[in-house]
């Protein structure tokens, strides 16, 4: 008997070394749900004498230890009788508490699914309690007619079994199954209240056997805790784990503000729309005076010491300098041209030679399917149309663009009614003439920068023209009915 005992401690000990093991090595497990459940079904003892059957019905909690092992406590109580049909029959009541250890079966495959069915078995130890009434009528063996009952309390058992769940829902499955409890000790052979003679066991040991049904409900807050986790596939966490990745990335690429600066590298998240950015993503303030260049009419012209800026970023009291007022200084405008031209000069350039560097001339930006002006670029309109002034001669290409979004028809459109609308400006504006002027659009090609909705891509660039530069004809009208 002590070997025994010993063969189902080991047995035990050894199933929940090896799930704590795995779990150690696999990492944290995710919270899961506790498992608490009710069972019925058919009780009956394989001994001596042929069972009649019985019932009994129990209840046990259940706890996943990792996605392969969990352990059950069950306690069960229940009724069963025997008769051979001649001279012996019982009546017995039966009530034990088991702890198994269980191993699913079909849990140890890497995929995304929720297992539908869950194939297990299970082997456990317990005390169980048993109360027989017996008779055995003299059969020659035993001589006379032998009646009593026979209890024991507290009697050692070791139960196998093997069993199947199937998944209802996230808090609800149902299952089968079957266990065999093996009695220890000298009245392991008396379930059935038989044996060859008092003290003498029978040759057949008594086992009871219970067959049932079961219903399973989980315990716990489905939006913090898991399914227990034999119901979980064991890659499911490192799926989990890869999405949470990709989503991040995704999330660290993109562009909230549509500042043309990635999430990731923005450090002001929240840029008001169309508004200039340095590569950072941070509002640009050229001239220092606390109004953002998307806001200030005079983005370029720092207030000196004592200057103070209205909401518009223009000086609202300006200091007169040594060659007059308005704080002017002794730099005039007419000075500004020499050092410019001096400058150029060092590159073979001059304006009044009517030949202009591409990168002296700014472009204008857009905003998201729109071809109208900016209020804030009316300034930089205007000192393109002063050096034009100043250089009767000259002739700009005016270069339409828009970013990658859209239809192509829809976007040559866009690309040449941006272009038509700022050559429209400078003639209304500033009386530029309109042949002084080259439209070209290039639609979404030529990109800037490779975000897709990017407004650095939806521009106006400028650049002298030369003689081989020609005026596109305007493309074509089905663009406009292209939009997005």
């Amino acid at each position: 008997m002590t070997r025994r005992i010993t063969l189902a401690a080991v047995l035990i000990l050894g199933l929940l070394f090896n799930a704590n093991a795995q779990r150690k090595n696999n990492g944290p497990k995710p919270r899961n749900m506790w498992e608490v459940g009710a069972n019925g079904g058919y009780l009956f003892y394989s001994g001596d004498v042929p069972s009649e059957g019985g019932w009994a019905a129990g209840i046990h909690f259940r706890k996943a230890l990792d996605h392969a092992f969990s352990l059950r406590a069950d306690v069960l109580y229940g009724m069963t009788k025997g008769d051979n049909g001649t001279n012996r029959l019982y009546d017995s009541k039966w009530t034990s508490g088991t702890v198994f250890g269980i191993l699913s079966m079909n849990n140890f495959s890497i995929d995304r699914k929720a297992r539908k069915f869950n194939y297990y078995i299970l082997i456990g130890a317990g005390f169980n309690r048993f109360e027989t009434n017996y008779i055995n009528e003299g059969d020659g063996m035993q001589g006379s007619t032998d009646r009593g009952t026979i209890e024991m309390d507290l009697a050692p058992h070791m139960t196998p079994g093997a069993g199947f769940a199937v998944r209802l829902s996230k808090r609800l499955n149902i299952g089968a199954e079957y266990q065999g409890m093996i009695l220890f000790g000298r009245r392991a052979d008396l379930l059935d209240g038989s044996e060859l003679e008092k003290g003498i066991r029978s040759p057949f040991r008594d086992i009871a056997n219970y067959a049932n049904l079961k219903i399973n409900f989980n315990l716990g807050n489905p939006s913090k805790k898991s399914e227990p986790l034999y119901w979980v596939s064991p890659g499911d966490v490192v799926f989990q784990e890869i999405d949470e990745i990709k989503k991040r990335q995704d999330e660290a690429f993109q562009d909230s503000d549509k500042d043309g600066v990635i999430d990731l590298l923005d450090q002001e998240e929240n840029t008001p729309p169309n508004a200039e950015v340095d590569t950072k993503g941070r509002t640009l303030d050229s001239d220092k005076d606390g109004v953002p260049n998307y806001r200030d009419k005079e983005p370029y012209y720092p207030p000196r010491a004592g200057e103070e800026v209205d909401d518009d970023g223009v000086v609202i009291n300006p200091i007169a300098g040594p060659n007059g007022a308005n704080g002017s200084g002794g730099v005039t405008e007419d000075r500004v041209r020499e050092i410019i031209d001096e400058e150029l000069s060092k590159y073979n350039l001059s304006e009044g030679g009517s030949t202009v560097a591409e990168w002296f001339l700014p472009m204008i930006h857009f905003g998201t399917n729109s071809h109208s002006v900016k209020y804030s670029d009316y300034g930089t309109l205007a000192g393109i149309a002063r050096m034009m002034k100043g250089n009767p001669s000259l002739r700009l290409v005016v270069e339409g663009h828009t970013d990658q979004t859209g239809g192509e028809s829809y976007n040559d459109m866009l690309s040449y009614e941006r272009a038509k609308a700022v050559v429209d400006h400078m003639e209304t504006n500033h009386g530029i003439s309109r042949g002084r002027f080259v439209i070209i659009w290039k639609g979404k090609e030529n990109g800037l920068v490779p975000q897709n909705s990017s407004y650095m891509n939806r521009r106006v660039e400028f650049r002298a023209a030369g003689p081989g530069d020609y005026e596109m004809a305007p493309p074509s009208e089905s663009g406009k009915s292209n939009g997005y």
